[in-house]
């Protein structure tokens, strides 16, 4: 069985590599060091520098939209606890008096364009052509007359900018909690 030396050696010549690297003149050896250096120096720039500089620059601007993205949660946040305290502080309704005050808010808000179904637990809006300030008014005050909230949505725009589909909601229980 043949042993291998302990150090590698050229394919071509059988030479140590070692040995070929000091065979090599002077000039050559300091081309290779250069074309080894500008090689390492490349793989380095594509592969450390470079994405963690183009990650520098669009930092600001990501920053920036994060930053808009907080504050509009934080307003959000604050509407809803808004909602909720005024809807805390209005006096219970009873299930009959939250279903005359949601038919009334509907025919009021959307006409023939809604219909109401009512049933054991809740309700379910069917819209054909609503605008959106229309629905958002008339949520808004389902949510205060009716003490109703939307569990479910199922809402597509139309080519014309009004919106169809169903709304499934919670009504209060039958008996007023006390």
């Amino acid at each position: 069985m043949k042993t291998r030396p302990s150090h590698f050696t050229d394919r071509a010549g059988g030479m140590p590599l070692k040995a070929r690297w000091k065979a090599l003149p002077r000039r050559e050896r300091m081309l290779a060091a250069v074309a080894a250096s500008l090689m390492s120096a490349a793989a380095l720039w594509w592969l450390a520098l470079g994405p963690a500089l183009a990650t520098l620059r669009t930092a600001p601007a990501q920053r920036q939209a994060l930053d808009q993205q907080m504050q509009r949660m934080r307003q959000l946040e604050a509407q809803a606890q808004a909602i909720r305290a005024a809807q805390q502080s209005l006096p219970p309704l009873g299930r009959d008096e939250a279903q005359r005050a949601l038919e009334a808010t509907v025919k009021q808000h959307f006409g023939e364009a809604a219909r109401l179904s009512l049933t054991g637990e809740g309700a379910t809006l069917t819209l054909a052509g609503v605008s959106g300030d229309a629905l958002a008014r008339w949520l808004a005050q389902a949510r205060l007359e009716a003490r109703t909230l939307p569990v479910e949505a199922r809402l597509n725009r139309q080519g014309s900018g009004l919106w169809e589909g169903r709304l499934a909601l919670a009504l209060p229980p039958a008996s007023p909690a006390r």
